[in-house]
Formats: C-alpha cells, structure tokens, sequence
C-alpha cells in the first residue's frame, strides 16, 4: 500500500525497484510449478529424466521405464524427445561412436535406445496423437539413421491395443509394435524375424 501511495512522485520509481526485489515475478512463480509438475523417469541406469507432463510423454515413459526393461534389457537411452525440449537427453557421443552423425534438421524418432547385447538401435515412435512407423516414416528413419553401425529396429509404440486398431492399415511391414496396456507382450509385423534389424 505504501508504494501505491507514493505513484507519481519522485520517489515512485526508486519505491517500484525496491518492491520487485523483493517480490517473486509470476514468470518465475509458474516455472516452479511446472518443475513441480514434470513427470519423472527413471533410466535404466537409476538416474533420473524429467519430462513435461502429458499423455504423450507418459506413454513415452512407459517405453523407457516398462519396454526396455523387457525387450532391450541393460540398454542405454540415446535419446528422447520431450515436448517442451525436443532434445531431452541425446547422447551425441554414443551416437557418434555408433557411425551415426545429426545435424537436428531430420525429425528424429521419440525414443532411441542401444541394445548393446544384441548391437541393434532400436527407433521407436511414441503414438497418441501423431502415427505409427508408415512406409514414409520407415523410409525417413532408415536414411537419418544409414550410417549407423548398429542394426536398425523400429517400434511404434501405443498406449494402447484399442488406439493402436485406429492405426492397423499404416504400419509398416518389418516394424514392430508395442502396447503400454499389455507391456509383457509385442506385435510383430511380418518379415522374416521376430525383433531384430533388416538387411
């Protein structure tokens, strides 16, 4: 109330300065309660990634925390597209080791993991409201990704069975897929493998 009082006199400006000092600005305010909102995943190695929340990236954590768990176990995340930070957490170094060179002009997959057991990156796409591993999408992984040294394994991942029928017609052969409401289980389309890179 005394800095209201003194508006329009001299001391109006020096009063102001001394007031935001001492105030927390609501920009700030809100950024503490979105940190306070971020959705936490732990990594396989026990650390910790925080991600804007959301329905994309709780299936997203799903992948990390429940597929890799069972179907690339003791893999290492190389990447993850937040949708507030595209790029989340990237292990360029990795990726480089592993013949692998991004510029960040091509649109990378949600998730990339390294399954060193089996030397496979596996490129998986985190379905909610954009589509699945199609012909186009296959096409546009396999040249990002052509250099790599790692056989290529691609996933589309789905919170579940019944958003996944929506999306039958457009997956691509040789992918697979993965359901958050069934994580023990995976649906593989064709080709002569279950799970593993294509030559």
């Amino acid at each position: 109330m005394a800095l209201l009082q003194t508006f329009g006199a001299p001391s109006w400006k020096q009063n102001l300065e001394a007031y935001l000092k001492t105030r927390q600005g609501l920009a700030a305010r809100y950024a503490k309660q979105r940190e306070m909102n971020k959705l936490s995943v732990t990594l396989g190695n026990g650390a910790t990634l925080r991600l804007s929340p959301g329905a994309h990236n709780d299936l997203i954590k799903a992948i990390i925390e429940e597929f890799a768990s069972r179907f690339a176990p003791g893999s290492t995340l190389l990447y993850v597209g937040d949708t507030g930070d595209k790029w989340a957490h990237f292990d360029k170094v990795k990726l480089s080791e592993l013949g692998v060179e991004l510029d960040g002009h091509g649109k990378m997959p949600d998730v990339v993991l390294y399954y060193a057991e089996r030397e496979w990156l596996l490129l998986i796409e985190s379905v909610t409201s954009h589509g699945p591993v199609n012909s186009k999408r296959h096409d546009e992984l396999t040249r990002l990704f052509a250099k790599s040294k790692a056989g290529l394994v691609y996933v589309t991942a789905f919170p579940s069975r019944s958003i996944m029928a929506g999306y039958l017609s457009e997956i691509s052969w040789e992918t697979e897929v993965w359901c958050a409401d069934a994580p023990t289980h995976m649906i593989h389309f064709n080709g002569e493998r279950f799970l593993g890179p294509y030559q």
